[in-house]
């Protein structure tokens, strides 16, 4: 055992990556992009698409992280031998910061809701409209600094423990209880009245949107977001994985789990927004478009839950939970990117680095939330849009041109020896250096 640390086993790896890549973004983004861009023929591209795109960079990640041993800057530092590649590494740890800072916000709603709902069922409902307020209302913004404190002391209690009894115990922990309550949520919902048209909507593609640009940009999008790649997390934690475990295999299943739990999740909101409207919640936009993001979370939902009668609470109380779960196995994977920088290039113990990264980001997240209007939608772009494809791009560059491509066969070798005679080897390499960056660049100037 290094003293870095490393994953135990292959099943924390897995729980801690697809944690990492399960995110609000597939419970929330996932389902609103189905539902606006011709249901299942959506999901067939996405599906295809994060095998084309997501797939290769997730890859990428994993080989630099576990073949340098280190955090994205020192990583990318070493298979570059230059400082454009440490330059990078700090641009990424930057745009993860950034990223933690407006998702913690989020998420301390998703804890507000949460807290809301146990009021609600325990008979304290005086309490809940606080707890409820517009997450962008002048009364809200307390609130959310509350409880994004509460959600980053819970993210950096867990990423104190280190990889093993930090990352990987809790990973193991909260997949399969977000899996259990999706699945739970979802039995529910489709005995609803009103749930099968949602199921319909959901499940039959509608062929003729298939080749929308629309479409295919959004779901290129989707997936690339829904993997948490460009921003090092990935690499961070590929550095933890064993050197005799067989990666390309360990990708695939990353990626299977996150795009399952992405569908999982469409199965769940699609037909929930169509009981809601059975049920006389308005869930399409003045534009005709189905109601997307966070007044799908924040309003139709919550205006679901209260047309349930008393089931509603405890269904309420659960969906939160879920959301809950799952920003937190992402924002710890999020953390780590920054706290492996500071504990291995500046030799700052894990918990001092713990605290004070976690410091900083809370103090960023403050600023938006004094600021929401004009800064909240503003990071979200600036890195989401425009940083995390440029750091993908520059990825595929660094492995697809710059590192030596024996080096990279080597890597991969140390738990499959046999790597150079499969259509992975055949196929891969030459895929992220010329398809992938095509892909991108592609993709960001139709976003421009």
């Amino acid at each position: 055992m290094s003293a870095r640390g490393e994953f135990s086993s292959r099943l924390g790896f897995i729980f801690a990556a697809a944690g990492s890549a399960v995110g609000l973004g597939n419970v929330w983004g996932f389902p609103t992009q189905v539902a606006s861009n011709g249901g299942a023929a959506f999901v067939l591209v996405y599906i295809i698409l994060a095998f084309a795109l997501a797939y290769p960079v997730l890859m990428a990640e994993l080989v630099i992280g576990r073949a340098t041993r280190s955090n994205m800057v020192d990583a990318l530092g070493k298979i570059t031998g230059s400082p454009i590649g440490r330059a990078t590494g700090i641009w990424g740890f930057i745009t993860v910061s950034l990223i933690l800072a407006f998702y913690a916000l989020v998420a301390g709603v998703m804890m507000s809701f949460c807290v809301a709902a146990v009021g609600d069922l325990t008979g304290l409902d005086g309490l809940s409209n606080w707890f409820t307020a517009d997450m962008s209302s002048d009364t809200a913004i307390y609130r959310n600094i509350i409880f994004c404190g509460l959600f980053m002391i819970l993210t950096a209690f867990i990423v104190s423990g280190g990889v093993k009894d930090g990352i990987e115990r809790w990973s193991v922990r909260l997949m399969p209880a977000l899996l259990i309550i999706i699945s739970l949520l979802i039995v529910y919902v489709l005995t609803q009245d009103g749930a099968m048209e949602g199921l319909k909507n959901y499940l039959l593609p509608d062929f003729s949107k298939v080749f929308k640009p629309e479409l295919l940009l959004s779901a290129m999008g989707q997936a690339f977001f829904s993997m948490s790649l460009g921003v090092g997390t990935m690499l961070v934690y590929g550095s933890y994985i064993s050197k005799t475990e067989k990666l390309s295999t360990l990708g695939a299943s990353v990626a299977l789990v996150d795009i399952g739990v992405a569908i999982l999740a469409g199965l769940l909101i699609i037909p929930a927004m169509y009981v809601a409207a059975h049920n006389g919640v308005e869930i399409f936009s003045d534009s005709g478009e189905l109601i997307a993001g966070p007044s799908l979370i924040f309003a139709v939902l919550p205006a679901l839950f209260d047309t349930m009668g008393g089931a509603g609470n405890a269904i309420a109380f659960a969906f939160f939970a879920l959301m809950i779960i799952a920003a937190v196995t992402s924002s710890i994977s999020m953390l780590e990117v920054p706290v492996a920088y500071i504990v291995e290039s500046k030799g700052v113990g894990r918990k001092k680095s713990v605290w004070l990264i976690g410091s900083a980001i809370f103090a960023a997240s403050i600023v938006i939330a004094f600021n929401f209007e004009q800064l909240f939608g503003w990071v979200i772009a600036l890195t989401t849009q425009y940083s995390q494809p440029l750091l993908g791009l520059m990825l595929c560059i660094f492995l697809g041109w710059v590192w030596k491509r024996n080096n990279i066969l080597q890597e991969l070798k140390h738990g499959d020896e046999q790597v150079e005679h499969s259509l992975f080897w055949k196929i891969w390499p030459w895929y992220v250096r010329f398809v992938c960056p095509v892909i991108i660049i592609f993709m960001f100037y139709h976003s421009l």
